[in-house]
């Protein structure tokens, strides 16, 4: 059995696409997991898997929601060994953050430098980001909602082709918490 965090993109926000977490549990069990928790009410549950890999198993989630509640639904999973990986290779002192300014884009896919090469990094300091394993680490010190980096970041064009949903550094060490058994 291996343990994982599916990561919903956009559900319950400003009233839309509400997905109750008690739902999303017994959903997750009826698909045959085991250990199902959830975690906030942003779209974070963590299970036990004994088939199947991280494609798969978010593509099984998708359609599980997409029956159930009539809408599609971006997910991304992934296992606790990659969780750890992100949050032990965060290029910021994170201990020394508020968990507000630190957060991760968690992708669908690697990303190369170059997609985000004409972002003028200094032009937005004291705001900073990097690139890891599939993410990419924000650091916001006046938070995400009041970020210009984030908002720039997050702009259709730069994140083509991936889905892309970020974590608050709190979720990001939850969820190495929850997937590691």
């Amino acid at each position: 059995m291996t343990t994982y965090a599916a990561l919903l993109r956009g559900i319950n926000v400003g009233g839309s696409r509400k997905v109750p977490m008690a739902d999303l549990r017994g959903l997750v069990e009826d698909l045959g997991h085991t250990d199902v928790r959830t975690y906030l009410q942003s779209g974070q549950v963590t299970f036990a898997a004994g088939h199947g890999d991280e494609e798969s198993l978010a593509a099984e989630v998708v359609g599980a929601i997409e029956k159930r509640f009539g809408f599609a639904v971006d997910v991304i999973v992934r296992d606790h060994a990659y969780l750890k990986a992100i949050a032990d290779a965060c290029p910021f002192p994170a201990a020394e953050l508020e968990a507000k300014q630190l957060h991760v884009t968690y992708f669908s896919a690697p990303v190369e430098a170059a997609r985000l090469a004409e972002i003028d990094q200094a032009a937005y300091l004291p705001e900073e980001f990097r690139l890891g394993d599939r993410a990419l680490y924000l650091y916001a010190p006046n938070g995400l909602g009041r970020s210009k980096l984030a908002e720039v970041l997050s702009r259709p064009r730069l994140n083509k082709g991936l889905i892309a949903t970020s974590r608050n550094w709190n979720t990001v060490l939850k969820l190495v918490e929850m997937t590691g058994g």
